[in-house]
């Protein structure tokens, strides 16, 4: 609403012409994202037109193109194939409840404020599952691209079933012409210096030249689409479905989150604009909701045709509109156009797509920079492309999970010393020449107290109590660091404060945060620990504790 009524006459042209260029891309990139999922071409129509008019009306985004993509793909056919049993109209209907499940997980992540969520997936984990899937997709296209039948089984399995069909010369050579003449031809037009639409030539030179030569017997073809508009295709499937669909719409609808939130935060940055990523997950709930009922399967932001647009001249979201009722105008006028397309060229297609999902850029930088990170890298890559796209991302945020609590659990701890003409108190462990305080032990802990590491905390103290070069009166624990404290942690830390007491032995804090005190009282042990055992800052402590015992 707030787009229509801020919009200029002078957008409009802009608008329009970028409409026309998205829609070429549309077109055959929805068809072919379709036939990756293992779905008609015409339900990549039917959900790159229903999403994409719903993200206009409700999205926070001006120029997000919302769709079928290439990152999803596998994921749908991981869900969706093996329930579907070999029936078109069944896979169909499934994909449908997939989308509509998907986007009552966003709706109901919009209601609860759920945004934060996509933090579970580090970049590590998105580069080594976008790897992955590149090498699925890949892997699950070129049987298209040689003419051959999809093989079943494992990754594993297909790339050896298609190895084993190619080189007993079972390939389709006139599919393979087509197929490799369009992934050159796309490529070609990618690197030259002009701005070429490689996909939309690839496909209309296929499309004419197969026509041409009545090729329709000698190749697979995507054949002729439904001439209608988009419409309710659930009918196929049981309410045993949804439970079924459940575990994994979960999982795609925060991958979906996750791609569209990082490509709408970055068009949101370019134009210095804010973005409510609580609305995004709305907006992205109700494009796959309607996309779902409507005959469509799941989607996100599409980091492919957004640029097309934006190139284009795209200024408002009236772009994506102009779009679908271009893409509508072909499915009612012209949908015989595809009965000439050769499959391997839509094979060509989609690798290409896929192929620019490789980062190892990104897989360097992180190899030189963390080894931990590059192993969560790693096991997503293999966890997606050997284990399966849904269990693979699993196993990949729980090692990322324990990546976390291993960290929490083991976090950098050291004693704070002074260092002379140095303002403040310094890690004794990087300034050896530094000079404790006789009779203080002052302690920093890098990490909130929990369940984890309360023991670590406390045998921390311990040691550096053991450690000391003379007795030991106070402890001061430098507690800016500690932001949580639960009850298992409390238990230690009471512990830790008797046993202290019984040394003659005084535990206090410095610079600890209000709601840490807070939860303090509310845990009942604001009497152990009164006002005299907390100070402003580990300075103020130091002098108080010299005061009382005239050390210094």
């Amino acid at each position: 609403m707030r787009t229509a009524l801020s919009y200029r006459p002078g957008w409009l042209a802009s608008d329009l012409a970028a409409g026309a260029a998205l829609s070429a891309a549309l077109i055959p990139a929805g068809m072919a994202y379709a036939e990756a999922a293992g779905l008609p071409a015409v339900t990549g129509l039917y959900a790159s037109v229903v999403p994409m008019l719903v993200y206009a009306v409700f999205g926070p985004s001006r120029v997000l193109i919302v769709g079928p993509d290439s990152s999803l793909a596998p994921m749908i056919a991981a869900a969706v194939l093996p329930l579907a049993g070999g029936t078109p109209e069944r896979a169909v209907a499934l994909a449908g409840v997939l989308a509509v499940l998907i986007g009552l997980f966003l709706l109901a992540g919009r209601l609860f404020r759920l945004g934060f969520i996509t933090g579970l997936l580090s970049r590590p984990i998105r580069v080594g599952y976008l790897n992955g899937i590149a090498l699925a997709v890949i892997v699950s296209q070129a049987p298209r691209l040689f003419g051959l039948a999809t093989p079943s089984g494992s990754l594993a399995e297909s790339a050896v079933a298609t190895v084993r069909a190619v080189a007993a010369g079972a390939a389709n050579p006139v599919a393979l012409a087509f197929g490799g003449g369009s992934l050159a031809l796309i490529v070609l037009c990618r690197v030259l210096p002009w701005r070429l639409p490689g996909v939309l030539i690839a496909v209309a030179a296929s499309t004419g030249t197969a026509a041409a030569l009545a090729l329709g017997s000698a190749l697979p073809m995507v054949g002729a689409l439904p001439r209608g508009l988009p419409s309710p295709a659930l009918g196929a499937a049981v309410p045993g479905d949804v439970l079924a669909l459940l575990a994994p719409a979960a999982g795609i609808a925060l991958i979906a989150f996750a791609d569209t939130s990082a490509l709408s935060k970055s068009l949101a940055a370019r134009r210095g604009t804010p973005l409510d990523g609580n609305q995004e997950l709305g907006a992205l709930g109700l494009a796959n909701l309607a996309s779902g009922v409507l005959g469509g399967f799941p989607v996100c932001g599409s980091s492919s045709r957004t640029p097309v647009a934006l190139d284009a001249g795209a200024r408002t979201p009236l772009s994506g509109v102009a779009a679908a009722a271009l893409v509508v105008l072909f499915m009612l006028a012209a949908p015989g156009v595809t009965a000439y397309l050769p499959a391997s060229t839509l094979a060509a297609v989609v690798i290409v797509a896929a192929a620019s999902l490789v980062d190892l850029r990104s897989l360097l930088r992180l190899a030189r920079m963390s080894r931990t990170e590059t192993l969560l890298l790693v096991a997503a890559f293999l966890g997606v492309a050997f284990i399966g796209v849904l269990q693979g991302i699993v196993v990949a945020i729980v090692l990322s999970l324990a990546v976390f609590v291993r960290r929490a659990w083991d976090p950098y701890r050291t004693e704070l010393a002074e260092v002379e003409d140095v303002p403040g108190y310094h890690d004794l462990g990087r300034h050896p020449e530094a000079r404790r305080v006789p009779g203080l032990v002052i302690a920093r802990f890098d990490a909130p107290l929990f369940f984890a590491n309360g023991a670590v905390f406390a045998e921390h103290i311990r040691s550096l109590v053991e450690q000391a070069p003379g007795p030991v009166r106070w402890v001061v624990v430098a507690a800016e660091p500690i932001t949580d404290l639960d009850t298992t942690a409390l238990d230690e830390l009471v512990d830790l404060d008797d046993e202290l007491a019984r040394r003659g032995i005084s535990l206090v804090f410095a610079e600890m945060k209000g709601p840490i005190k807070d939860r303090l009282i509310r845990f009942g042990v604001s009497a152990r620990f009164g006002p005299d055992h907390f100070f402003p800052t580990v300075s103020n402590a130091v002098r108080t504790y010299r005061k009382t015992f005239d050390a210094g």
